[in-house]
């Protein structure tokens, strides 16, 4: 039965094809050498407010604009360290790590949950990725998986070294393909004490298949194509760049997944989009993002807990199920009603209820 409901999913959700676009190089952010880069981590100082699009800190929130190195890149990760209001520094505080979206920034939808989970007495950080953002790595806009997994990490190192946080009750979530990050990261990194997932996208997945659009034959032609952008880029060429989500409803096609319908009034629209979220990204990381088998290894978060937040109707659902289907126990999947995948990212209807979730989750599972 469970087979049965995660391929009618499947069936249901047809992958957008990449129309790929030029686009010239963006400038580098954050580059150092590689000695630099092992400098201590540093506040830069109170982030100009609001730090979350459409959410302004109306909580006496303090929020703190902070760096650290990408262990391994000789770069620096930019973030948004969010403390509780009435702060006291006498005192140890359980963190979480918030990862956003494919294509998203620490403005977003990541932010939106750091700020409102700090509303709740956890420390949190939201970051941009390394490639992305504010964060260094060439050539940028970047989608690395492998870098994504460490870049968790490299936000544990942080909080492990701050004076107010517990280093044993630190936590992960992420958003979509943030999701698939921190339920991957969390299957080898036992620093984190529990993992919770928003709308979780299997990134590696939908790259390989489309869910059932992608043909062998034209996945095999796209890494052909990826190949050649890289060799490009090798000669000195501009990267070769491809959109995230649709730029304009004139992009749809009749069978443009809904996640990428609602995506485009997310990052295009007045909604949510930012100056560094410019919904494109490196060709060239495609074969990488391909290689992604972020499930695999699911049984070994136990025995830390596993929270698995979905709306209803996200034509993403079923990959939350394949999830439960895999990961042993303690796990749970929480269903928000009337729910889509994007829904979940900023309306206060669908947020509310999931924040309540993950406080309560968090709370038992970090005391």
């Amino acid at each position: 039965m469970v087979k049965k409901v995660l391929d009618d999913g499947r069936r249901r959700f047809i992958g957008a094809s990449l129309v790929a676009v030029p686009g010239a190089a963006i400038a580098s952010t954050g580059l150092l050498a590689s000695g630099e880069a092992l400098a201590q981590t540093k506040s830069v100082g109170p982030v100009k407010q609001p730090a979350v699009i459409g959410y302004p800190n109306k909580r006496g929130l303090q929020i703190e604009r902070v760096t650290y190195p990408a262990r391994n890149m000789g770069t620096m990760i930019v973030a948004n360290l969010f403390k509780p209001a009435g702060f006291d520094r006498s005192k140890k505080y359980a963190a979480i790590v918030v990862t956003h979206p494919f294509g998203g920034v620490k403005e977003q939808t990541a932010g939106l949950y750091a700020q409102h989970l700090a509303e709740q007495g956890f420390i949190t950080l939201a970051y941009d990725a390394s490639y992305q953002g504010e964060s260094g790595g060439e050539p940028r806009l970047m989608e690395v998986p492998a870098q994504r997994l460490d870049d968790i990490s490299c936000a544990i190192d942080f909080l492990v070294q701050h004076p107010q946080v517990d280093p044993d009750r630190i936590a992960s979530l992420g958003i979509c393909a943030g999701g698939s990050y921190a339920l991957c990261n969390a299957q080898t990194e036992l620093r984190v004490k529990a993992v919770a997932a928003v709308s979780t996208f299997n990134l590696g997945e939908a790259r390989r298949e489309g869910m059932g659009a992608i043909s062998y034959e034209e996945r095999m032609k796209r890494l052909k194509d990826a190949s050649e952008a890289r060799s490009r880029e090798a000669r000195g060429e501009p990267a070769q760049m491809v959109s995230v989500v649709p730029d304009s409803p004139a992009n749809f096609r009749e069978n443009t997944p809904q996640l990428y319908r609602e995506g485009y009034d997310y990052y295009r629209t007045t909604r949510a989009q930012h100056p560094n979220s410019p919904n494109r990204y490196a060709f060239s990381s495609l074969p990488l993002q391909m290689a992604f088998f972020p499930f695999d290894q699911l049984e070994t978060i136990s025995p830390r807990p596993l929270l698995l937040i979905a709306g209803s109707k996200a034509d993403t659902l079923f990959w939350s199920k394949q999830v439960m289907e895999k990961a042993r126990q303690p796990k749970e999947l929480f269903i928000v009603e009337g729910a889509t995948h994007i829904d979940m990212y900023d309306r206060p209807q669908y947020v509310t209820p999931a924040v309540a979730k993950l406080k309560e989750f968090f709370d038992k599972a970090l005391n």
